[in-house]
Protein backbone atom coordinates (compact mmCIF):
# COMPACT_ATOMS: atom_id res chain seq x y z
CA UNK A 1 0.00 0.00 0.00
CA UNK A 2 1.36 3.51 -1.09
CA UNK A 3 1.86 5.82 1.87
CA UNK A 4 0.03 9.10 1.70
CA UNK A 5 2.72 12.14 1.30
CA UNK A 6 2.68 14.38 4.09
CA UNK A 7 2.44 18.14 3.46
CA UNK A 8 5.45 20.03 3.12
CA UNK A 9 6.14 23.32 4.86
CA UNK A 10 6.27 24.85 1.27
CA UNK A 11 2.59 23.37 0.69
CA UNK A 12 1.27 24.34 3.86
CA UNK A 13 3.22 27.87 3.06
CA UNK A 14 1.29 28.06 -0.15
CA UNK A 15 -1.83 26.77 0.78
CA UNK A 16 -2.02 29.21 4.06
CA UNK A 17 -2.57 32.45 2.57
CA UNK A 18 -5.74 30.83 0.12
CA UNK A 19 -7.45 29.59 2.36
CA UNK A 20 -7.07 33.05 4.44
CA UNK A 21 -8.17 35.06 1.76
CA UNK A 22 -11.16 32.87 1.41
CA UNK A 23 -12.36 32.50 5.32
CA UNK A 24 -11.22 35.26 7.20
CA UNK A 25 -13.68 37.57 5.51
CA UNK A 26 -16.18 35.46 6.81
CA UNK A 27 -15.21 34.81 10.18
CA UNK A 28 -14.61 38.96 10.27
CA UNK A 29 -18.27 38.96 9.62
CA UNK A 30 -19.35 36.29 11.66
CA UNK A 31 -18.15 37.56 14.49
CA UNK A 32 -19.11 41.27 13.86
CA UNK A 33 -22.74 39.91 13.85
CA UNK A 34 -22.19 39.78 17.83
CA UNK A 35 -21.12 43.13 17.82
CA UNK A 36 -23.21 45.45 20.15
CA UNK A 37 -22.61 48.81 18.61
CA UNK A 38 -24.23 50.22 15.47
CA UNK A 39 -21.10 50.92 13.35
CA UNK A 40 -19.91 48.05 11.57
CA UNK A 41 -16.52 48.69 11.56
CA UNK A 42 -16.36 49.96 15.53
CA UNK A 43 -16.26 47.10 18.17
CA UNK A 44 -18.96 47.61 20.80
CA UNK A 45 -18.68 44.17 22.85
CA UNK A 46 -20.54 40.92 22.47
CA UNK A 47 -24.47 41.10 21.84
CA UNK A 48 -27.32 39.46 20.57
CA UNK A 49 -28.88 42.82 19.79
CA UNK A 50 -29.17 42.74 15.37
CA UNK A 51 -30.58 38.99 15.68
CA UNK A 52 -33.31 40.36 17.68
CA UNK A 53 -33.76 43.37 15.16
CA UNK A 54 -33.38 41.03 12.12
CA UNK A 55 -36.53 38.83 13.45
CA UNK A 56 -38.41 42.16 13.43
CA UNK A 57 -37.74 42.82 10.20
CA UNK A 58 -40.46 41.48 8.08
CA UNK A 59 -38.50 42.03 4.68
CA UNK A 60 -35.65 40.62 5.48
CA UNK A 61 -37.36 37.62 6.31
CA UNK A 62 -39.07 37.28 3.89
CA UNK A 63 -36.42 37.84 1.32
CA UNK A 64 -34.24 35.22 3.10
CA UNK A 65 -37.03 32.78 2.67
CA UNK A 66 -37.85 33.38 -1.24
CA UNK A 67 -34.38 32.04 -1.46
CA UNK A 68 -34.04 29.40 -0.26
CA UNK A 69 -37.18 28.28 -1.51
CA UNK A 70 -35.96 29.56 -5.07
CA UNK A 71 -32.47 27.42 -4.27
CA UNK A 72 -34.23 24.50 -2.60
CA UNK A 73 -36.87 23.54 -6.03
CA UNK A 74 -33.89 24.69 -8.36
CA UNK A 75 -31.22 23.03 -7.07
CA UNK A 76 -33.55 19.55 -7.21
CA UNK A 77 -34.89 20.41 -11.05
CA UNK A 78 -31.68 20.94 -12.02
CA UNK A 79 -29.76 18.08 -10.45
CA UNK A 80 -32.47 15.64 -11.95
CA UNK A 81 -32.09 17.48 -15.57
CA UNK A 82 -28.47 18.04 -15.35
CA UNK A 83 -27.98 14.07 -13.84
CA UNK A 84 -30.07 12.89 -17.02
CA UNK A 85 -28.40 15.02 -19.39
CA UNK A 86 -24.75 13.83 -18.12
CA UNK A 87 -26.24 10.09 -18.58
CA UNK A 88 -27.31 10.68 -22.10
CA UNK A 89 -23.88 12.60 -22.96
CA UNK A 90 -21.60 10.03 -21.24
CA UNK A 91 -23.55 6.52 -22.60
CA UNK A 92 -24.99 7.68 -25.77
CA UNK A 93 -21.29 8.60 -27.46
CA UNK A 94 -22.46 8.56 -30.81
CA UNK A 95 -26.35 10.03 -31.23
CA UNK A 96 -26.70 12.58 -33.77
CA UNK A 97 -26.40 15.89 -32.56
CA UNK A 98 -24.35 15.36 -29.42
CA UNK A 99 -21.64 17.65 -30.33
CA UNK A 100 -24.77 20.41 -31.01
CA UNK A 101 -26.20 19.28 -27.27
CA UNK A 102 -23.47 19.37 -25.64
CA UNK A 103 -22.62 23.05 -26.71
CA UNK A 104 -26.19 24.35 -26.12
CA UNK A 105 -25.81 22.41 -22.40
CA UNK A 106 -22.30 24.11 -21.35
CA UNK A 107 -23.01 27.38 -22.51
CA UNK A 108 -24.58 28.96 -19.54
CA UNK A 109 -21.09 28.03 -17.81
CA UNK A 110 -19.35 30.64 -20.06
CA UNK A 111 -21.85 33.24 -20.95
CA UNK A 112 -22.41 36.49 -19.11
CA UNK A 113 -25.23 36.42 -16.75
CA UNK A 114 -26.36 39.76 -17.70
CA UNK A 115 -27.20 38.12 -21.41
CA UNK A 116 -28.53 35.16 -20.15
CA UNK A 117 -30.58 37.20 -17.58
CA UNK A 118 -31.73 39.89 -20.22
CA UNK A 119 -32.92 36.57 -23.01
CA UNK A 120 -34.75 34.76 -20.28
CA UNK A 121 -36.68 38.09 -19.80
CA UNK A 122 -37.58 38.82 -23.27
CA UNK A 123 -38.67 35.18 -23.38
CA UNK A 124 -40.96 35.56 -20.43
CA UNK A 125 -42.26 38.86 -21.89
CA UNK A 126 -43.25 37.14 -24.99
CA UNK A 127 -44.81 34.47 -23.35
CA UNK A 128 -46.56 36.66 -20.83
CA UNK A 129 -46.04 35.10 -17.93
CA UNK A 130 -46.12 36.77 -14.89
CA UNK A 131 -42.80 37.49 -12.97
CA UNK A 132 -42.31 35.92 -9.46
CA UNK A 133 -41.14 32.66 -7.89
CA UNK A 134 -41.55 30.56 -10.42
CA UNK A 135 -39.71 32.60 -13.51
CA UNK A 136 -36.65 33.01 -10.91
CA UNK A 137 -36.70 29.62 -10.09
CA UNK A 138 -36.75 28.40 -14.23
CA UNK A 139 -34.18 30.65 -14.43
CA UNK A 140 -31.82 29.23 -11.90
CA UNK A 141 -32.59 25.74 -13.09
CA UNK A 142 -31.55 27.16 -16.13
CA UNK A 143 -28.05 28.52 -14.94
CA UNK A 144 -27.33 25.96 -12.77
CA UNK A 145 -28.22 22.80 -14.88
CA UNK A 146 -25.11 22.67 -16.93
CA UNK A 147 -22.97 22.54 -13.77
CA UNK A 148 -24.80 20.15 -12.14
CA UNK A 149 -24.19 17.70 -15.69
CA UNK A 150 -20.46 18.44 -15.70
CA UNK A 151 -19.71 17.01 -12.08
CA UNK A 152 -22.06 14.09 -12.51
CA UNK A 153 -20.57 13.57 -16.16
CA UNK A 154 -16.69 13.46 -14.80
CA UNK A 155 -18.06 10.85 -11.90
CA UNK A 156 -19.71 8.93 -14.70
CA UNK A 157 -16.78 9.03 -17.42
CA UNK A 158 -14.38 6.96 -14.59
CA UNK A 159 -17.12 4.35 -13.98
CA UNK A 160 -16.89 1.09 -14.40
CA UNK A 161 -19.65 0.07 -16.84
CA UNK A 162 -19.04 -3.80 -16.66
CA UNK A 163 -21.44 -3.49 -13.46
CA UNK A 164 -23.87 -1.89 -15.14
CA UNK A 165 -23.57 -4.52 -17.92
CA UNK A 166 -23.34 -7.54 -14.87
CA UNK A 167 -26.66 -6.72 -13.46
CA UNK A 168 -28.57 -6.14 -16.82
CA UNK A 169 -27.30 -9.66 -17.53
CA UNK A 170 -28.55 -10.72 -13.95
CA UNK A 171 -32.36 -9.91 -15.32
CA UNK A 172 -32.21 -5.81 -14.79
CA UNK A 173 -33.86 -3.78 -17.42
CA UNK A 174 -31.30 -0.95 -17.68
CA UNK A 175 -33.48 2.06 -15.96
CA UNK A 176 -33.74 -1.21 -12.69
CA UNK A 177 -29.78 -1.12 -13.52
CA UNK A 178 -29.03 2.25 -13.35
CA UNK A 179 -31.32 3.48 -10.54
CA UNK A 180 -29.66 0.12 -7.63
CA UNK A 181 -26.32 -0.06 -9.40
CA UNK A 182 -24.83 3.14 -11.00
CA UNK A 183 -26.79 6.06 -8.77
CA UNK A 184 -25.56 4.65 -5.38
CA UNK A 185 -22.08 5.03 -6.95
CA UNK A 186 -22.35 8.59 -8.26
CA UNK A 187 -24.50 9.53 -5.44
CA UNK A 188 -21.83 11.80 -4.15
CA UNK A 189 -21.37 14.06 -7.04
CA UNK A 190 -24.61 14.54 -7.54
CA UNK A 191 -25.07 15.30 -4.06
CA UNK A 192 -22.43 17.54 -5.01
CA UNK A 193 -24.17 18.98 -8.04
CA UNK A 194 -27.23 19.76 -5.65
CA UNK A 195 -25.16 21.72 -3.45
CA UNK A 196 -23.24 23.26 -6.10
CA UNK A 197 -26.86 24.46 -7.62
CA UNK A 198 -27.93 25.21 -4.29
CA UNK A 199 -24.91 27.83 -3.54
CA UNK A 200 -25.03 29.48 -6.67
CA UNK A 201 -29.04 30.00 -6.78
CA UNK A 202 -28.61 31.45 -3.02
CA UNK A 203 -25.53 33.79 -4.56
CA UNK A 204 -27.24 35.05 -7.88
CA UNK A 205 -28.13 38.51 -8.07
CA UNK A 206 -28.40 39.39 -11.54
CA UNK A 207 -29.99 36.92 -13.30
CA UNK A 208 -32.64 37.29 -10.34
CA UNK A 209 -33.03 41.03 -11.11
CA UNK A 210 -34.22 40.33 -14.44
CA UNK A 211 -36.43 37.54 -13.92
CA UNK A 212 -38.27 38.68 -10.64
CA UNK A 213 -41.33 40.20 -9.74
CA UNK A 214 -43.54 41.98 -6.91
CA UNK A 215 -43.24 40.62 -3.85
CA UNK A 216 -40.65 37.96 -4.85
CA UNK A 217 -37.33 39.79 -3.80
CA UNK A 218 -34.68 37.50 -3.50
CA UNK A 219 -31.84 37.53 -0.23
CA UNK A 220 -28.89 39.01 -2.68
CA UNK A 221 -31.17 41.72 -4.64
CA UNK A 222 -32.44 42.70 -0.88
CA UNK A 223 -29.22 43.43 0.50
CA UNK A 224 -27.75 44.97 -2.12
CA UNK A 225 -30.79 47.46 -2.30
CA UNK A 226 -29.72 47.69 1.06
CA UNK A 227 -26.10 48.17 1.06
CA UNK A 228 -26.09 50.90 -1.59
CA UNK A 229 -27.70 52.96 1.73
CA UNK A 230 -24.74 51.87 4.00
CA UNK A 231 -24.49 48.55 6.11
CA UNK A 232 -26.88 47.71 8.38
CA UNK A 233 -25.95 45.52 11.07
CA UNK A 234 -28.65 42.98 10.50
CA UNK A 235 -27.39 41.94 7.25
CA UNK A 236 -24.18 40.36 9.17
CA UNK A 237 -26.58 38.93 11.12
CA UNK A 238 -28.61 37.27 8.54
CA UNK A 239 -25.16 36.19 5.85
CA UNK A 240 -24.17 34.41 9.32
CA UNK A 241 -27.50 32.61 9.14
CA UNK A 242 -27.36 31.84 5.96
CA UNK A 243 -23.91 30.86 6.46
CA UNK A 244 -25.16 28.19 8.87
CA UNK A 245 -28.03 26.90 7.36
CA UNK A 246 -25.71 26.02 3.78
CA UNK A 247 -23.24 24.40 6.31
CA UNK A 248 -26.03 22.22 8.53
CA UNK A 249 -27.42 21.03 4.48
CA UNK A 250 -23.42 20.64 2.91
CA UNK A 251 -22.28 18.41 6.38
CA UNK A 252 -26.12 16.31 6.57
CA UNK A 253 -25.49 16.10 2.12
CA UNK A 254 -22.15 14.56 2.76
CA UNK A 255 -23.05 11.87 5.29
CA UNK A 256 -26.07 10.84 2.65
CA UNK A 257 -23.83 10.76 0.12
CA UNK A 258 -21.30 8.76 2.13
CA UNK A 259 -23.88 6.57 3.22
CA UNK A 260 -25.12 5.50 -0.09
CA UNK A 261 -21.74 4.97 -1.66
CA UNK A 262 -20.74 2.48 0.63
CA UNK A 263 -24.24 0.81 0.66
CA UNK A 264 -23.21 0.92 -3.86
CA UNK A 265 -19.61 -0.14 -3.07
CA UNK A 266 -21.16 -3.38 -0.68
CA UNK A 267 -24.03 -4.21 -3.21
CA UNK A 268 -21.53 -3.57 -6.83
CA UNK A 269 -19.51 -7.12 -6.26
CA UNK A 270 -22.77 -8.88 -5.71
Amino acid sequence: MRKMKQLSRFNITALAPGLAFLYVPIVVLVIYSFNASRLVTVWGGWSLRWYVELFNDAAMLSAAAMSLRVAAVSATAATILGTLAAVALTRGENFRGRTLFSGMLYAPLVMPEVITGLSLLLLFVAVNAERGFWTVTIAHTTLTMCFVAVVVQSRLGSLDRSLEEAAMDLGCDPLRAFLKVTLPLILPSVMAGWMLAFTLSMDDLVIASFTTGPGSTTLPIRIYSEVRLGVKPEINAICTLIIGSITLVIIAASLVSKLSSRQGESAAPL
